[in-house]
């Protein structure tokens, strides 16, 4: 199993450092932030370390998000949450501040004071369409 030594969910990995566990596999762990942005808001990680989204290896990623979609599915009906985020930050300035890829999982409410900092706004559709070809396979 790959590991990173100064990367604390490797820490977590190991049993170095404690968590709230609240499901693992042979892949994956998911765990409570101990940041939450809700109540309810856990990580899902992979047992072997990748730094982020563009390092994860093809099975690990899949690992994460099925592990993510089984916790997601128990927060409408454990915690009576109106909905869920899927979210992953990939490098500094895509807010990524743990170096080893995870996924947060985090239940919303109608009441929750979290605010994204994005607002879709209609873009230009020849602009679109431009990136678009950039990024065509």
């Amino acid at each position: 199993m790959a590991s990173h030594p100064d990367c604390i969910f490797c820490k977590i990995v190991a049993g170095e450092l404690p968590a709230t566990i609240v499901e693992e596999d042979e892949r994956t762990i998911a765990f409570m932030d101990i940041a939450p942005a809700t109540r309810g808001h856990a990580l899902v990680i992979p047992r072997n370390h990748a730094r982020d989204l563009l390092e994860i290896d093809a099975e690990d990623l899949q690992a994460v998000a099925l592990t993510a979609q089984r916790v997601a599915k128990r927060v409408p009906e454990r915690l009576g949450a109106d909905g869920v985020n899927l979210l992953n930050s990939c490098g500094a300035l895509a807010w990524q501040t743990v170096f080893h890829f995870h996924m947060h999982v985090i239940p919303r409410y109608a009441d929750d004071p979290l605010r994204l900092p994005w607002q879709p706004v209609a873009g230009d559709l020849a602009a679109i369409a431009a990136v678009g070809a950039e990024l065509r396979a």
